[in-house]
């Protein structure tokens, strides 16, 4: 009897490291699956400059031709001053404007607020390029046509319905309490929101943020209709390296390994925050 019981154990161990190294095994193909296609950009843009792309190379002489054209023949480090501007404009804007409007859901009865909550996610629904037409009309009329200020205001309109959508569900986190504490201490509503509330919900607004800067930061159907040259971003420039002699692989992929350094880099800065913000429902009381 006791010889089935040991049996019996070490079957359900066996198993349970056999689901274990499962798990493992799909991650580690997750992660080669997400990964793999910037492993593969960076190669490429290590390589010479060539128009017909062959796939099956692997064992090459890194060089760094293409980054160095990028920036001095096609003028690359402008477009991203260009980028990080309207980006980061785009962001703070949206947070401040987006933030106020969820407090305001959040804490007020507002007449009709679940139409328009569903009204701010349609703006946000809506594909770039049903209305890039008309924005690009009145843009003309108004003399806004490639200009930073244009695309602040365009970006800021589809990231401001996403900050009330997610900061919304923060505020609704956060105990009525703490306000009325506030309150009673003789803070208003705003010096409340901004000395108490604003300091829990950090990790939201730096998720938030995050989200508004990879949009603004990838958007390329407004930069490509709406600029020309003078604030023309880092994402429309892929559009340079076609050409009739064929696709410069190796300068398109070193303007997508560049491009894609701030993001990381601001992603890897404030990562901790985005882990706090996991267990933000920690705060109910």
């Amino acid at each position: 009897m006791q010889r089935i019981n040991l049996g019996a154990i070490r079957r359900r161990k066996t198993l349970r490291g056999a689901k274990r190294t499962m798990v493992y095994a799909g991650i580690i193909l997750m992660c080669v699956w997400a990964v793999f296609p910037l492993f593969w950009m960076i190669i490429i843009s290590l390589k010479e400059r060539i128009y017909t792309y062959d796939p099956s190379v692997w064992i090459f002489k890194p060089v760094f031709e293409n980054y160095v054209t990028v920036f001095t023949e096609k003028n690359f480090g402008k477009f991203l001053i260009n980028s990080a501007i309207v980006c980061v404009s785009t962001t703070l804007l949206a947070l401040v404007l987006g933030t106020l409007a969820a407090y305001a859901f959040s804490r007020f009865k507002v007449k009709r607020m679940q139409e328009l909550m569903f009204f701010l996610l349609g703006i946000r629904m809506i594909p770039s390029i049903a209305i890039v037409i008309p924005i690009f009309v009145i843009a003309r009329f108004a003399q806004l046509l490639d200009t930073r200020l244009l695309l602040i205001i365009v970006y800021m309109i589809f990231n401001i319905p996403f900050t009330v959508w997610m900061m919304k569900g923060f505020f609704d986190e956060i105990p009525r309490e703490l306000e009325e504490a506030a309150k009673v201490d003789g803070c208003t509503s705003l010096q409340s929101l901004y000395k108490v509330i604003l300091p829990v919900i950090q990790p939201g607004l730096i998720a938030t943020s995050i989200f508004c800067i990879i949009s603004s930061w990838n958007e390329f159907v407004y930069a490509l209709f709406l600029t020309s040259i003078k604030s023309v971003t880092a994402p429309t420039i892929v559009q340079m390296f076609l050409s009739i002699q064929g696709v410069a692989w190796g300068e398109m992929s070193a303007v997508g390994t560049v491009a894609i350094v701030p993001v990381l880099v601001f992603a890897m800065i404030v990562q901790k925050n985005m882990i706090r913000g996991l267990s933000f429902g920690a705060v109910k009381g």
